[in-house]
């Protein structure tokens, strides 16, 4: 990528995965056909990402609205999920990468929740890159749960946005600086809602599947070129 200075890259970097399937009709195959490639690049853009040194990424893998999708489109992204996590542990620990996971837990196979659960437990100590999986997940029923967690504290009467913050599915995580969408369509589509007030957004035309290191540093290098406000004047 272009010389842009290793202290202006964001800390968090937050990407919706889309147009696996619109790449796949493109191609005349089934629409499950470009799921599995899309995980083939999340490989190959987690391992970039990782070698630049990026603390945090965020993969918008299944949403709280996925479920509206037919059955069989559903069981396979499931599976493919659940295949995916048990059979790319050797790739956390030879890149070192640290797996969380946010979104609502409810809804989720117990399969599923198990594989999650030993994943997240078998990279707790690792030191690279923190990929934070958001499976059944949405910003609004984010920001749901955080509002139910106060309650069931009792600390109500003390909300606030450093409140809200703190009761998130990650409320360590810095909000993200940069959030990446594929496919060209120009929404967040319920994807960090509450952490995304200031992220700057990278629209990119190319479907997920074709998506490569190069893509990422030119999303990289636009990022570093952007002069951040935060509402305020420079």
């Amino acid at each position: 990528m272009k010389s842009s200075k290793k202290r202006a890259f964001p800390s968090h970097v937050g990407i919706i995965m889309d147009g696996n399937g619109r790449w796949a009709v493109t191609r005349k195959k089934p629409r499950t056909f470009g799921h599995r490639e899309g995980l083939n690049t999340a490989k190959r853009i987690v391992k970039h990402a990782s070698y630049l040194q990026i603390p945090y990424i965020t993969l918008y893998a299944f949403s709280t609205e996925n479920w509206k999708r037919t059955k069989d489109e559903v069981g396979f992204l499931m599976d493919l999920i659940r295949l995916h996590l048990k059979k790319e542990m050797q790739f956390y620990i030879d890149n070192q990468i640290r797996v969380v996971h946010t979104g609502n837990p409810h809804g989720l196979s117990k399969a599923i929740l198990n594989e999650i659960q030993t994943v997240v437990n078998a990279t707790s100590g690792f030191t690279g890159t923190t990929v934070n999986l958001a499976i059944n997940y949405g910003g609004r029923d984010e920001i749901v749960r955080s509002v139910q967690r106060i309650v069931e504290a009792g600390v109500i009467n003390e909300l606030s946005e450093t409140l809200i913050s703190a009761y998130l599915d990650q409320h360590g995580f810095p909000d993200p600086d940069l959030i990446i969408r594929t496919g060209g369509d120009c929404r967040l589509s319920n994807f960090l809602l509450w952490q995304s007030a200031y992220s700057e957004i990278f629209i990119s035309d190319k479907f997920w599947p074709d998506w490569t290191e190069a893509d990422l540093d030119a999303a990289l290098d636009s990022y570093c070129g952007r002069v951040r406000k935060f509402g305020g004047v420079l």
